[in-house]
């Protein structure tokens, strides 16, 4: 077997190819958007190049068929924040082989390990982590558009190279058909009600604003969290460009106590319902057919990508106000079945408390996990 680092138009082409491979006969599986992978790699397209760097390989077999991928990257922000530093790695795919997954493994650690890192956090993306993160090892049904997707013996490869969970990413569903129940309806009415407290949905000709707000917004009520970054003005435009073709702006609520920006949700049709078939591909015929499908297809899923309060606000209930917004919304439209509440951190109790009041049932389970390789 022999370790390729990606740098050429065909190493691109096999990374790209080999997911094909692996999930050939999968009935859950959608091919993501090439366009939307290599973003990730592109510093013009991917502000997270700006403070970090990243880079990515193929493996070989002794025929020069490409059977395993991974990519390892390094966000200078947050990998010397405490000890052990970390980096990270993703996009990982392999065939069922230790073997390979070892070597796999070894070479993002050693690229890592040089740059001075004593871990290696993963499956991660270099970016947010509202997309490719986690390693599902539970609920493998379809996947939600940049929700990661993997066979159930992954879970065997990663923990036996030595890789141990540092927190569980629940992902909850929300069957629009029925109603919410009578305490939180009761509830989110009364709070939607309160004088001082309004709400408004995203309009894209004003998106300067509601991007601004959504900063001030989820720089605070994150900021507590171990590990956290502040979001930069130029991380929420690239999302915003991405995830422009298939923006409701009656999706996206914001919420405001006496006019301050106080919560938010954000919440996008399924990509996935518009993307299948179309092999990953939106070269012209493939945008043709996105274009149509968008027409004449009512999407019947829905993610909330993000939700977020400010501290100072936390208790006040906003969030259930935000959802009988969004009630309002989308029952009289009578196409929408689901909504996914994606991902929690189980160390988040407070939004997991929100989506047991919901009535949201289990839907998956992505674990993050650690690989120590040199201890402080």
């Amino acid at each position: 077997m022999r370790m390729i680092e990606v740098s050429t138009a065909n190493h691109i082409r096999s990374f790209l190819d080999l997911p094909r491979r692996i999930y050939k006969g999968d009935p859950h599986w959608v091919c993501p958007l090439e366009n939307d992978i290599e973003a990730v790699f592109d510093p013009a397209r991917n502000s997270f190049h700006a403070s970090g760097s990243c880079t990515r390989w193929i493996l070989q077999d002794e025929k020069g068929g490409t059977i395993g991928r991974i990519a390892a990257f390094i966000d200078e922000r947050k990998a010397r924040m405490d000890r052990p530093y970390h980096g990270g790695c993703g996009f990982f795919e392999c065939i069922d082989s230790q073997q390979a997954a070892n070597m796999l493994f070894d070479t993002a650690r050693d690229w890592l390990a040089t740059r001075g890192m004593e871990a290696m956090d993963g499956p991660i993306n270099f970016g947010e982590n509202d997309m490719w993160w986690g390693l599902l090892i539970e609920g493998f049904s379809r996947p939600y558009y940049g929700m990661n997707y993997n066979p159930p013996y992954y879970q065997e490869l990663f923990e036996t190279y030595g890789f141990t969970t540092i927190y569980q990413q629940i992902s909850n569903r929300i069957d629009l058909r029925k109603p919410f129940p009578d305490r939180f309806e009761k509830i989110a009415r009364w709070v939607a009600a309160r004088p001082g407290h309004t709400y408004e949905h995203l309009r894209i000709k004003a998106f300067d604003r509601f991007a601004r707000e959504f900063l001030d917004i989820y720089n605070d009520g994150w900021k507590d969290f171990e590990g956290f970054t502040p979001m930069k003005y130029e991380t929420v435009r690239e999302a915003f460009s991405k995830m422009k073709p298939i923006v409701d702006e009656k999706l996206i609520w914001y919420a405001y106590v006496h006019g301050d920006p106080a919560s938010f949700v954000m919440i996008l049709p399924d990509t996935n319902e518009l993307i299948d078939g179309l092999d990953g591909k939106l070269n012209l015929w493939g945008k043709i057919r996105f274009a149509w499908k968008k027409l004449t297809h009512k999407p019947t899923r829905m993610r909330a990508v993000i939700m977020g309060t400010k501290t100072a606000y936390r208790n006040l209930g906003l969030e259930s106000g935000l959802f009988i917004k969004l009630k309002e919304y989308v029952l009289p439209l009578g196409h929408y079945e689901e909504l996914e509440l994606s991902w929690v951190g189980d160390f988040n109790k407070k939004m997991m408390s929100i989506h047991e009041a919901t009535g949201a049932v289990f839907a998956k389970r992505h674990v993050t996990l650690r690989y120590i390789f040199s201890r402080p």
